[in-house]
């Protein structure tokens, strides 16, 4: 019974660093964020008024607000699924296949995630670029006589497909790497006895390779949601600044121009209060939409 409480205070002593850390930049900076929702201020007087729910009731009308939050969800959805699709696709393959290099591979397609936003963002800019630009110059190879050259961040219909690519650039070797170290885990011995039964390369993945990780497709799921909606803000705010003529703002770059450019300090947190609530639900959402029975070998 001592040595249970030694054990117990022990491990409360060990932990107690992360929670204090956890409240003081998590929990505390939330909670302030709910309370200045109520609050009309701008965020350098010591004027405070209270409103209540007066800046949500604005916000649920405010056109920019829903316009800011279309964009965010379209590249949550886009960002999330090409990203998996590719992220698994390559990771199958450096597993399964007999490659040469294969540790090669994973870095070069992991590079990427460790380059800053904003480098990424330079790179990507440059290869849009209408006159100059990489993309433009290979397309008219194909289409040398009728080709018009893309102002692919500067057209409203393209300009998020245009920042899609880039978060999908910096995201896929990331993910790969973790699905690696799930199919790497998976043992041989079902592979081979599927080859026996006679069952082909798609069989085994969709039959084997994709029941057993999808634990593990689940938890990125989340990741997709969060990251999209935090990347969604720094390559927009690089790349095109929320243009052209607010095509391509996400909530967060939204966010940042109420509270900060325009000094609508409260009506701001009203946005992040409402971006965590639905992120919260959106997670809750896949999660629940993604349960399967759990899969053991």
């Amino acid at each position: 019974m001592r040595k249970t409480r030694q054990k117990s205070k022990f491990i409360a002593l060990c932990m107690m660093p992360s929670i204090i850390l956890f409240t003081l930049f998590m929990i505390v900076p939330t909670i302030n964020v709910f309370t200045m929702s109520l609050y009309k201020w701008g965020g350098l007087s010591a004027n405070k008024t209270f409103v209540g729910f007066k800046n949500f009731m604005v916000l649920i009308q405010d056109m920019n607000f829903i316009r800011a939050l279309q964009n965010t969800l379209f590249l949550i959805a886009i960002v999330t699924i090409v990203t998996l699709v590719i992220a698994i696709g390559f990771a199958a393959i450096l597993v399964r296949e007999k490659i040469k290099g294969q540790n090669f591979f994973r870095i070069v397609f992991y590079i990427p995630n460790i380059l800053s936003v904003v480098v990424i963002s330079a790179i990507f800019s440059a290869i849009y670029d209408p006159s100059t630009g990489l993309l433009n110059s290979l397309i008219s190879i194909f289409k040398p006589e009728t080709w018009t050259t893309i102002k692919f961040l500067g057209s409203q219909k393209i300009v998020l497909y245009s920042i899609a690519g880039a978060m999908i650039w910096q995201a896929v070797g990331y993910y790969m790497v973790m699905y690696m170290a799930s199919m790497s885990s998976i043992s041989v011995h079902l592979y081979e006895a599927a080859d026996l039964e006679g069952a082909g390369k798609f069989t085994q993945f969709f039959n084997i390779t994709l029941p057993l990780v999808w634990s593990n497709i689940r938890t990125t799921l989340t990741f997709f949601i969060i990251s999209t909606i935090n990347l969604s803000f720094l390559f927009t705010k690089v790349m095109t600044s929320g243009g052209p003529d607010g095509a391509s703002e996400t909530v967060l770059g939204y966010l940042y121009k109420q509270a900060y450019d325009n000094v609508s300090y409260g009506y701001g947190m009203a946005i992040g209060a409402t971006v965590f609530v639905i992120s919260f639900i959106l997670s809750a959402i896949i999660n629940k939409a993604t349960e399967r029975k759990v899969i053991e070998y």
